[in-house]
């Protein structure tokens, strides 16, 4: 079986790897870990996080030995070369005397085929458990997103981690997690001696990470909903590579958050980023974006928008039971997005380039992106009438 070309697999495990930057294992203070040293296998360990993740656990004292498994070969110093297909069974002959399995071979490529994609998410990491199980290894570690929470408007904030998941699975990629998230649930009772940590995620943000989220920030204005009450929190792609290190020693357990502590307000995001809003009524900008997706047009379903209106805000109280700490704040990890989106142009998570680029937010003017693709749904219908 094969996996998704490389050339869609962007997100958290494809696009630009983070070349030097998958080196830093400076992001959060050493794992107290007091136990014998850790064989660890990590799987899509050529992508962005795979590649900081198994550089964390070489230069890690707590660690023998990392396996790095993926469909291709990466560039992490002193890893073991496993290349094959996550989805294949003959997984499990390359686990053999494996303690530890963190899984990040994920297709969050939002210009893939969505099927294909669910297929090889859920496919993989029905694989990965059940292999694990026969090569006795004792943990596996998965990470999902605190969006399995789901956005709604009597949140608490923060979500405690056992907080009930309300996600509905209209959303990108979401309905990919919550499956995870029940595989996760029934694997230990299946395999009776296996042990999963899942951990959630806020707004994954760092080099190479493109997302329909971090997409919201190449829009010319932010888009607001009319009644909603946004609350953006964010995680570093190297705060989320030391969480796992902590997940993958077991010194966290069960489900687990992970982001920067705190919350930003939308009107400290918009104060920061000098980025404006535009206001619109629910009933039109959920209206557009539903029929912008139905066209074929954008990535991201309606769903995705209550991600950018209600509060999906963690706590990462377990985490920091056991000693972790962000090395980054909500504003330093906004800035450095800002950063990275400089020069890009989206429109609900569509990204646009060139005269497009320019033809659009010309039209928008002073408006939310969301709206300057009218012209995208009118040329639509024309061409479909033809």
């Amino acid at each position: 079986m094969s996996s998704p070309p490389s050339d869609v697999r962007s997100g958290l495990t494809g696009g630009e790897t983070g070349g030097e930057d998958a080196s830093d294992t400076t992001a959060s203070p050493p794992p107290a870990y007091g136990g014998r040293p850790l064989t660890v296998a990590v799987t899509g360990a050529a992508g962005v996080l795979g590649e900081r993740v198994a550089a964390r656990l070489v230069a890690s004292p707590h660690v023998r030995k990392v396996l790095a498994v993926d469909d291709r070969r990466g560039d992490v110093p002193g890893v073991q070369w496993r290349v094959l297909d996550v989805r294949d069974p003959a997984v499990a002959e390359r686990l053999a005397g494996v303690d530890v399995v963190v899984h990040l071979a994920m297709d969050f490529g939002m210009e893939s085929d969505a099927r294909a994609r669910s297929a090889y998410n859920v496919r993989g990491a029905q694989t990965v458990l059940t292999a694990a199980a026969a090569a006795g290894v004792h943990r596996v570690v998965l990470c999902t997103s605190a969006m399995v929470y789901g956005a709604l408007a009597d949140n608490e904030v923060p979500l405690a981690e056992d907080s009930e998941l309300r996600a509905t699975e209209e959303a990108s990629l979401v309905g990919d997690l919550l499956e995870i998230e029940r595989l996760a649930r029934r694997a230990p009772r299946a395999h009776p001696g296996l042990q999963v940590t899942v951990l959630r995620p806020a707004v994954v943000v760092g080099p190479g990470v493109d997302t329909v989220l971090t997409r919201h920030f190449e829009a010319p204005r932010l888009l607001v909903v009319a009644g909603s009450r946004p609350c953006w929190q964010f995680c570093h792609v190297d705060d989320l590579a030391a969480a796992l290190e902590y997940a993958a020693l077991g010194l966290v357990e069960g489900e687990v958050t992970v982001g920067c502590d705190g919350w930003l307000e939308q009107e400290d995001v918009e104060r920061l980023s000098g980025i404006r809003r535009m206001e619109l009524p629910a009933s039109l900008a959920l209206g557009t974006a539903a029929r912008l997706h139905r066209l074929g047009l954008t990535p991201a379903p309606a769903g995705d928008l209550a991600y950018t209106m209600y509060p999906w805000v963690v706590s990462g109280s377990r985490l920091h039971e056991a000693g972790w700490r962000p090395a980054h704040t909500n504003e330093q990890v906004l800035a450095e997005l800002l950063e990275q989106v400089s020069g890009k142009h989206a429109v609900a998570g569509r990204r646009l380039g060139g005269k497009e680029a320019a033809t659009s937010l010309g039209a928008a003017g002073a408006t939310v992106a969301l709206v300057g693709t009218a012209a995208l749904v009118r040329r639509a219908r024309k061409r479909r009438r033809f």
